[in-house]
């Protein structure tokens, strides 16, 4: 007797193959789209810029244009700035900004798990971090120029207090967030303190971790930019200080495009990173 007499419905097993290619098709054809559509809007915007700077309907001084921002970077790279080579001031800055970001992921990371395992500590030492944080930490940025001098000392500093904090609460949050089941099996299986955070803590916050990285390293810049800006010897910062002393609107907005470059660089690399850490991950809900 068939299936269909019986009442059993029937999964056309031919059919999945095609199903499964029909969504990866649709994928595709959205990404294309998605990708034209950026482009096109790109064009749009700096298509109008151009010609209503040329038009002087706004004020190409204040204002500038694509075209001179474009001949600004290309003479930037072809014969350097009145600092150096371009590339030496990218270095300087992406180097302040790495040394800055690993130092404040490296805090963040242990005092959150830290203070997310051991509830003593956290109430002993939670108002005083709630007052830090409370404080603007860019206009630290002063206040560590005096500290440690015109070196990258005090961009390091700047960038490390503005990345520590948005670590923390996540890494503080994902120690907290662990599933309170997988701990107790841990520990009926014979595991200690060091263990359970080892195997059981750190992997489950990880995913809470890695998304404060991606925000992370733009506070990281942010912090090397603003500290060069302030008082520095070298770096972006200090093209953006001397561009804007020189009303050279073309520069700052060069400054400006090439830091955006570096951070689409920085995101591009963490989120392989991240996927090739969570490949375990399923990318999206297939609804």
């Amino acid at each position: 007797m068939s299936p269909e007499v019986l009442g059993t419905p029937v999964v056309d097993t031919a059919k999945t193959p095609g199903r499964a290619q029909t969504r990866a098709q649709a994928a595709r054809r959205r990404k294309v789209l998605v990708g034209v559509a950026r482009v096109v809007l790109l064009v749009v915007v700096l298509g109008a810029w151009e010609t209503l700077s040329r038009a002087e309907v706004i004020d190409p001084f204040n204002f500038s244009m694509p075209s001179k921002i474009w001949d600004q970077i290309y003479t930037w790279v072809t014969h350097g700035t009145a600092l150096g080579s371009l590339g030496e001031q990218i270095w300087y800055t992406l180097h302040e900004a790495l040394l800055g970001w690993v130092i404040g992921v490296v805090a963040g990371v242990l005092l959150g798990i830290a203070l997310g395992r051991i509830r003593l500590l956290a109430e002993i030492l939670g108002p005083y971090i709630k007052v830090l944080n409370s404080i603007p930490r860019i206009v630290l940025a002063p206040i560590f120029l005096i500290w440690f001098g015109l070196g990258p000392s005090s961009k390091v500093a700047s960038a490390v207090v503005l990345v520590f904090f948005p670590v923390f609460f996540n890494a503080f949050q994902g120690a907290r967030e662990v599933d309170r089941n997988l701990v107790a099996n841990a520990r009926i299986l014979g595991a200690g303190d060091r263990r359970v955070t080892l195997q059981v803590v750190v992997p489950s916050a990880t995913s809470w971790i890695f998304t404060s990285l991606h925000v992370s390293f733009g506070f990281a810049l942010i912090g090397a930019i603003v500290g060069e800006y302030i008082g520095a010897t070298k770096g972006i910062g200090l093209l953006v200080a001397q561009s804007q002393n020189t009303f050279n609107a073309a520069g700052v907005y060069a400054a400006m495009v090439i830091l955006a470059v570096v951070a689409l660089v920085a995101e591009g690399l963490l989120t392989f990173a991240e996927r090739r850490i969570f490949r375990w991950r399923p990318s999206g809900s297939d609804g």
